[in-house]
């Protein structure tokens, strides 16, 4: 039996503008819903492209702040 699909509910602002709470929190339920889905699916690159730009703004914040990434 497939698990059932983790629902990701899109972030409230644009990622620049959210809390690094709400930004690790988003990055979190993306990677879940990423680990639920079996293969290739549309969907999947959807996702994957994502967790790209949250990772590349946690990124782009940490070179901010000069914290090591």
């Amino acid at each position: 039996m497939p698990a059932e699909p983790v629902p990701v509910e899109p972030p409230p602002h644009p990622l620049p503008a959210l809390t690094t709470y709400e930004l690790a929190r988003y990055r979190r339920e993306l990677e879940r819903a990423l680990a639920g889905l079996a293969g290739q699916t549309p969907v999947r690159g959807l996702l994957q492209d994502k967790l790209a730009a949250v990772l590349a703004e946690q990124d782009s914040r940490a070179k901010t702040t000069g914290r090591p990434t």
